[in-house]
């Protein structure tokens, strides 16, 4: 062991690794980059990441600079679960539920704790966590807080923000901190604290006043936005001051959090599915902006495009055969209403139902779980084509992601064809339809030269097309490494400046997971990507996306 990891050793309670094995396993993530750590941790407690971050704070401060890393069960598409100093791995023993009001249905847990799990205990009580990603089986709460991670429901719903009422955080000398929303006379209190906690409220009270203008400038007509700090909702017009909605989202780069507080919704089990097919872009689009402009907004609005059920249909002929036949549409979708009366339901369905009529090639209606579960195959294939591999070529996530303003889903598709067009490459989009937040990933041979350079050149020009239609780079995975060099483009210069202030203010050393948002181009991350991309460490459970 380094005399790093026998420092952390002697002083924790988790355990500490330095081997080899350990150290090549937390390597990779979900996302095309390795990244090797030094040092894994697995903290038994709060107390644990206190030291740990205390213990980088004092070394910074004499000039050597650790970083330290955050990390659930690493499912990140961007690289923000990579970090070459400290690994902090949550779910060994980080992962209770620590409190659950079955009346108000908030619960309070730890970061480490399964999603899906979470999930599970909370359908016993009548409640749910609508902004599941699709990774919930294998992916954490936290990792999901991170992220402000997003998922199907969430165009009803909304992203992890929404839910998050309150957090504990361990600062990057070690404090511990609680957010919530504070009053005037609460933020009083906290701006007249000795601490770093004061230090940091009193920094960013001054860098919120002093730059009103240029935050109240900030606004994507988008239904959520993973990307940057969100800097918007700190203090309101009420004077009211929350620090929660800047953590969510911050990818461990402010803070690490410790414990979550989190609101929940109502559970319906009995939802009814329409699966509606288009002949062309345009339909579809007319079919969801009319959707959309409805008071009451379906549960979820999937969609696949015809490349993808044709590369499922030649991969595997027989997955989709009783449900789907080719020639295939140009888009297909999954509405789906979950509204919490029946009479509410019928009339939702009804108005939805007249919409297809008008602009849908045909539609058919499930109210059946069984028979939704089969319709919904049609969603989950693109499990297929990100699980399989033609020998070194394989889908990666490097441009996957992208939000624009929902009526732009049109524009945002022929700008994806157009691409891959141009790089002779073979498409297929898969995502949310209802929000214009769209996955697609190119096939490629990371261990090619002329396929990482094309890498490189299919994200300059994706990013561009989603900036241009005034849209978001990350709709729900979050910047990370991959889309950090990305910000400054996406902002603008003086955005971009308030998010470097207010890592400073959190990290003035930069230990807290450098690399990731902040400060990052394209050199930095070049060097980092994998020569062979593979998900090995995800197929028991079937990725997702």
């Amino acid at each position: 062991m380094t005399k790093i990891a026998h420092y952390l050793q002697e002083h924790l309670v988790g355990e500490v690794m330095t081997s080899t094995d350990a150290r090549q396993f937390f390597a990779t993530d979900g996302s095309v980059f390795s990244l090797q750590p030094t040092v894994v941790v697995y903290p038994r407690n709060e107390n644990d990441i206190r030291k740990a971050t205390r213990f980088t704070w004092q070394l910074a401060e004499r000039g050597r600079v650790i970083p330290i890393t955050a990390r659930g069960s690493g499912t990140d598409q961007g690289g923000a679960a990579l970090g070459q100093g400290i690994m902090l791995v949550f779910p060994a023993h980080l992962h209770r539920i620590l409190e659950l009001d079955t009346k108000s249905g908030e619960v309070t847990v730890e970061p480490g704790i399964n999603y899906g799990k979470l999930q599970q205990a909370l359908i016993t009580h009548n409640r749910f966590l609508p902004p599941y990603p699709a990774s919930l089986e294998f992916s954490t709460v936290g990792g999901a807080v991170a992220n402000n991670a997003a998922g199907e429901k969430s165009l009803k719903y909304g992203d992890s923000r929404h839910y998050v009422k309150g957090l504990r955080v361990v600062l990057a000398n070690g404090e511990v901190i609680e957010t919530g929303r504070l009053t005037k006379r609460e933020l009083s209190k906290k701006l007249g604290l000795s601490t770093f906690e004061g230090e940091i409220y009193r920094a960013v009270d001054t860098l919120l006043e002093e730059n009103k203008d240029v935050i109240h400038g900030i606004n994507f007509n988008i239904t959520k936005n993973a990307a940057g700090y969100e800097i918007v909702d700190i203090k309101r017009k009420d004077g009211s001051f929350d620090l929660t909605p800047l953590i969510v989202g911050s990818q461990g780069t402010l803070g690490i959090i410790s414990e979550i507080t989190l609101t929940t919704e109502p559970y319906r089990p009995e939802t009814v599915l329409l699966l509606a097919t288009f002949e062309n872009l345009e339909n579809a689009q007319a079919a969801v902006n009319e959707l959309r402009a409805r008071p009451e907004l379906p549960s979820v609005m999937e969609m696949v495009d015809s490349s993808l059920l044709k590369q499922v249909n030649a991969a595997n002929p027989n997955q989709l055969k009783d449900i789907i036949q080719p020639p295939f549409p140009a888009m297909l979708m999954l509405i789906e209403f979950d509204n919490v009366t029946d009479r509410h339901q019928k009339k939702a369905l009804k108005k939805a139902q007249k919409t297809l009529e008008k602009y849908a090639t045909s539609h058919i209606l499930e109210t059946e779980s069984d028979q939704q579960e089969k319709l919904w195959k049609v969603r989950h294939a693109a499990a297929t084509l990100i699980g399989q591999a033609k020998g070194f070529v394989k889908a990666v996530p490097i441009i996957e992601d992208g939000i624009v303003p929902p009526d732009r889903l049109q524009e945002l598709m022929i700008g994806i064809n157009d691409i891959f067009t141009r790089n002779h490459l073979e498409m297929a989009v898969w995502g949310h339809a209802g929000d214009a937040n769209l996955h697609v990933q190119p096939t490629l041979n990371l261990g090619q030269v002329g396929d990482r350079q094309k890498a490189f050149r299919l994200m300059d020009e994706y990013y561009k097309l989603v900036i241009d239609l005034g849209g978001s780079t990350t709709g729900e995975h979050g910047d990370g490494r991959l889309r950090a060099p990305y910000l400054e483009k996406l902002y603008g210069v003086e955005v971009y400046s308030l998010f470097q202030k207010i890592k400073q203010i959190f990290d003035p050393y930069g230990t807290l997971n450098p690399g990731v948002k902040i400060n990052v181009t394209l050199d930095d991350i070049k060097p980092l990507l994998r020569q062979e991309f593979s998900l090995g460490q995800f197929y028991n459970h079937l990725p997702h996306s």
